[in-house]
C-alpha cells in the first residue's frame, strides 16, 4: 500500500472510530468529521494561539497560575509542544514566541542545581539551538550540565523531604523523567559529546528500577506510592495506584530520548523494548470515549475525563506507530480516537479543558480546569496525529 493510500485508510478509520463512539459526543446529532492534516494544524494553530496569549491560564479561576515562573517546569512542558507546532510549520511566529522567552531568562535555568523540573526549559532552548545555532542559547545549560557531570549529586532515589532532603536532586518521581532526560538528549545532539548521552542511560535505569512495576509495565509516581508488601498502597479498588499523567511523562519522555538517540545506539533496543511494554499497559486502560482517567487501574473512582495524560499517550502512540516501534493497526486506531477526544475538549477560543492541575496523584478536579502542559500534550500529540495523516512538515 502506499503512503497516499495508508494515510486514506486512516482517515478513513478516523470516521469510523468517531462513528463507533457517540457517548463521547452525545451533545451532538451527528459525528465529528473525520480529521485531516489541515485540520489538525488548525486546532493545534489556535490551542497554541491561546496559551501564548493566557500563559498562566485563566489566572481568574486560578489565580496561583499569576506565580508561575516562565521557565519554571509549567510552562516549559508548554514550550515543548509550541516548539513542536513550530517545527511542523517552520512559523517565525512561534520560533519568535521561544526566543522571547529564552532572551527574557538570558538563556538560563531555575537556580535549583540538580533538579530536573528546572532543567525542563533546557529543551527549548536547545531545540532553538540546533535550528539557529546561536551559542547563547546553549551556553547556560551546557554550564549546568556540566556541573553536573563534575559534581554528581549524593544521595537515594527514596523520595523523603524528611529523611533524604536531597532527593530531588536524582530522578527520584516519574515527572523527572520528561523534565531532565530530554534536555540531556539534545545536548547530546547539539554537542555531539557521548557523556551527556551515557548519563541519560545510566540514570533512567536507575530510576526504572526504582520505580517501574515490571508486572504492570507501568511506573509509580515516586517510592512513597508503593508501600510495603504488608501494606501496599492501594486504590479504592484494589489496584495499584498508577497516575495517568506520571505514567504520561514518562511515556513522552521515553519519545522525546529516542527521538535523540541513534538508530544504531546498542542501548537503543531496551528503551525501545520498555516503550512497547508501556505502550501496550496504556492501551488496555484507554476508556470508551478515547481518553484516560486520573488514575490508570481505576477509573470508576475519578470518573471525570483528563487530558494531560492522555495527551502525552496520544502523542506517544502516533509517534511510536510513525518511527516503526508500534503497530498502526493497533495503536492508529487508539491515537485517532483519543485525538478526537481531545479535540473535544478545546474550546472555541483555543482553551484546552479537563487537564488536572499541578499535583503528584490522581485527583478530582473542575472540568475547565487547564494548564501550560496540558497545551504542551496536545501540541505534541498534534504533531505526530499530521504526520500519522499523511501531513508533511513544512
Amino acid at each position: 500500500m502506499s503512503f497516499a493510500n495508508s494515510a486514506f485508510a486512516l482517515i478513513a478509520l478516523a470516521t469510523s472510530v468517531a462513528v463507533s463512539t457517540p457517548a463521547s459526543r452525545a451533545q451532538t446529532s451527528s459525528p465529528a468529521p473525520a480529521p485531516t492534516p489541515d485540520t489538525v494544524l488548525a486546532i493545534m494553530r489556535k490551542v497554541a494561539d491561546w496559551q501564548i496569549a493566557h500563559p498562566r491560564g485563566d489566572t481568574s479561576a486560578n489565580p496561583r497560575g499569576a506565580s508561575i515562573q516562565p521557565t519554571g517546569w509549567v510552562q516549559a512542558a508548554g514550550y515543548t509542544g509550541i516548539m513542536a507546532l513550530a517545527s511542523l510549520t517552520d512559523d517565525a511566529r512561534y520560533f519568535d514566541a521561544m526566543r522571547k522567552i529564552g532572551d527574557a531568562a538570558g538563556w538560563q535555568l531555575l537556580p535549583r542545581t540538580y533538579d530536573a523540573d528546572d532543567h525542563c526549559v533546557a529543551q527549548t532552548y536547545l531545540e532553538l539551538f540546533l535550528k539557529f545555532r546561536d551559542p547563547k542559547m546553549l551556553a547556560p545549560a551546557k554550564e549546568r550540565f556540566d556541573y553536573i557531570l563534575a559534581n554528581p549529586a549524593a544521595g537515594t532515589l527514596v523520595f523523603d523531604a524528611k529523611t533524604n532532603p536531597g532527593s530531588r536532586n536524582r530522578w527520584s518521581w516519574c515527572d523527572s523523567l520528561f523534565m531532565g532526560p530530554p534536555a540531556w538528549m539534545r545536548l547530546y545532539a547539539a554537542t555531539g559529546n557521548r557523556v551527556y548521552r551515557d548519563f541519560v542511560v545510566k540514570n533512567w535505569w536507575l530510576t526504572s528500577e526504582h520505580l517501574y512495576d515490571a508486572a504492570e509495565h507501568l511506573y509509580f509516581r515516586d517510592d512513597t506510592f508503593i508501600g510495603t508488601p504488608e501494606k501496599p498502597r492501594l486504590e479504592a479498588n484494589g489496584k495499584k495506584i498508577f497516575w495517568s499523567r506520571g505514567n504520561g511523562w514518562v511515556m513522552g519522555g521515553l519519545a522525546r530520548v529516542l527521538q535523540f538517540m541513534r538508530d544504531n545506539d546498542p542501548v537503543r533496543p531496551r528503551f525501545e523494548q520498555q516503550f512497547q511494554e508501556m505502550s501496550a499497559a496504556i492501551l488496555a486502560a484507554q476508556q470508551p470515549d478515547g481518553l484516560w482517567r486520573a488514575s490508570l487501574l481505576d477509573p470508576a473512582s475519578y470518573p471525570l475525563k483528563e487530558t494531560s495524560g492522555s495527551g502525552f499517550y496520544c502523542y506517544a502512540f502516533a509517534w511510536g506507530v510513525n518511527n516503526g516501534l508500534l503497530d498502526r493497526a493497533t495503536y492508529a486506531p487508539a491515537a485517532l480516537k483519543c485525538w478526537q477526544a481531545l479535540v473535544d475538549c478545546v474550546t472555541p477560543d483555543g482553551k484546552l479543558t479537563h487537564v488536572q492541575p499541578i499535583g503528584s496523584d490522581p485527583k478530582k478536579f473542575a472540568s475547565d480546569s487547564t494548564e501550560a502542559y496540558g497545551a504542551g500534550a496536545f501540541l505534541l500529540a498534534g504533531s505526530e496525529i499530521y504526520k500519522l495523516l499523511g501531513g508533511a512538515a513544512k
